[in-house]
C-alpha cells in the first residue's frame, strides 16, 4: 500500500472533458459522450489519463467506500453484510432494508432518527412491486439507509449526539471529511448535500481513484481492507440484485467497485491498480463501457470483461449500433505505447 501526503484542493473549474464514448448507429457516429477517465498502476503513478483528472467534481455514492472507512476508524464494528450495506447504494430489496433495521437495532435506535429523505425503492422491479402493493416511500427504502444507520450507530458508539448528525460541522462528519482527506490524498475543494442530504465532498477524479486504490491495498485487517472485503464478498448488498456492479465484482477477481449518480464510476484491484469514470451527462449506458475500458487498460483480461461493453443501439427492435468507447480507450494501444 502506498500513501502521499494531503494535496491541496483540487481546482474549482469547467472541466476540460474529453470525447469517451461514440453511439455507434448503423457504422456512423450518432452521438458523443464526454468524460474524463484516469488509470493508476499499482505504484500510484497514473499510466492513462484521458479527459480532465485533476478538476474539483462530486463523486456522489461512488465516495462511500472511504465514508464506511471513516466509520470504521471511528469504531464501527461491522463487518460482513453489514458493512457492505454501510458502503451500499441498495436496491431496497428486503435484504437490505432487514439489514438497514439491524444496524438501527444495534445502535438501539429507531427507524425515525433517520434523516435521510424518504423515496420509493431504486431497483426498477423492486419499485414496480411497491407501487403495486400500494407502498409509498420511506427513509429505509432510500438507496442510502445502510450508510444512514451506520453513521447513526457510529454516533451512539462515540457518544456524539445524534440530532444534527448530517450537519458538516457535526463530529462524525467532521471525521469523515478528514479521512476523506487522508485517503484521496488532497484537501476538500467544496462541500454541499447529497441527494438522501448527507454531507458531499468534492475532490478530483484522481484523488478519488487513489482512495480506491488505498482501500483495496491495505493491510488485512485494517479499516480499509475490511469494507474492501465486505463489499466484495457481498456484492450485492452494496448495491442489488442484477446491479452492474455487483456483476463486475464477481467477474472479476479481486476487485471493488462502486458507481454513483451521475455517470461515476471507481474501481481498484487488491494490488492498488485503480480506475476511476466521470461521464459528463451522466448516463450510465456510457459508464458502464468505459468503465469496463478503462480496467482493460489497467491491466484486467477482456474476456473478463464482454458482459459489460455496453446495451445494443436498436432499430425496429433489432441490434443496430452500441455505445463504444473512442480509441484511445482500446488496451491495444496499451501494448502500441509500451513497445
Amino acid at each position: 500500500m502506498y500513501s502521499s501526503p494531503v494535496a491541496a484542493a483540487p481546482l474549482v473549474r469547467e472541466p476540460l472533458h474529453a470525447p469517451v464514448a461514440h453511439l455507434i448507429r448503423g457504422g456512423l457516429i450518432e452521438g458523443t459522450h464526454y468524460g474524463s477517465v484516469v488509470v493508476l498502476g499499482g505504484d500510484g503513478d497514473v499510466r492513462f489519463q484521458l479527459g480532465d483528472i485533476e478538476a474539483a467534481f462530486y463523486p456522489r455514492s461512488a465516495l462511500k467506500p472511504v465514508q464506511a472507512v471513516a466509520m470504521v476508524r471511528a469504531g464501527l464494528p461491522l463487518d460482513g453484510e453489514l458493512l457492505s450495506l454501510t458502503a451500499a447504494s441498495h436496491s431496497g430489496e428486503e435484504r437490505h432494508l432487514a439489514g438497514a433495521r439491524r444496524i438501527l437495532e444495534l445502535a438501539g435506535v429507531s427507524e425515525d432518527a433517520l434523516r435521510n429523505v424518504q423515496d420509493m425503492p431504486f431497483g426498477p422491479a423492486v419499485r414496480d412491486a411497491w407501487i403495486r402493493e400500494g407502498r409509498g416511500p420511506s427513509r429505509l427504502a432510500q438507496n442510502c439507509s445502510g450508510k444512514h444507520a451506520a453513521m447513526l450507530y457510529t454516533c451512539v458508539l462515540n457518544d456524539w449526539p445524534l440530532d444534527g448528525y448530517l450537519d458538516p460541522s457535526h463530529p462524525l462528519q467532521r471525521a469523515i471529511a478528514e479521512i476523506v482527506e487522508d485517503l484521496t490524498g488532497q484537501r476538500i475543494a467544496r462541500v454541499t448535500v447529497d441527494g438522501c442530504g448527507a454531507p458531499l465532498f468534492s475532490v478530483s477524479l484522481h484523488g478519488l481513484a487513489r482512495a480506491a486504490a488505498r482501500i483495496t491495498s491495505a493491510a488485512p485487517g485494517t479499516p480499509e481492507a475490511r469494507v474492501a472485503d465486505a463489499m466484495r464478498e457481498h456484492a450485492e448488498m452494496a448495491s442489488g440484485a442484477g446491479r452492474d456492479v455487483a456483476a463486475l465484482m464477481k467477474a472479476v477477481p479481486g476487485l471493488l467497485a462502486k458507481d454513483g449518480f451521475e455517470g461515476v464510476q471507481v474501481a481498484a484491484l487488491p494490488d492498488g491498480r485503480a480506475v476511476a469514470v466521470k461521464i459528463s451527462d451522466g448516463a450510465n449506458r456510457a459508464r458502464v463501457p468505459v468503465g469496463a475500458a478503462a480496467l482493460a487498460r489497467a491491466g484486467v483480461d477482456p474476456a473478463l470483461l464482454t458482459e459489460f461493453v455496453g446495451e445494443p443501439l436498436l432499430g425496429g427492435g433489432q441490434p443496430v449500433g452500441a455505445v463504444r468507447p473512442v480509441r484511445a480507450l482500446d488496451p491495444v494501444a496499451v501494448a502500441a505505447s509500451v513497445s
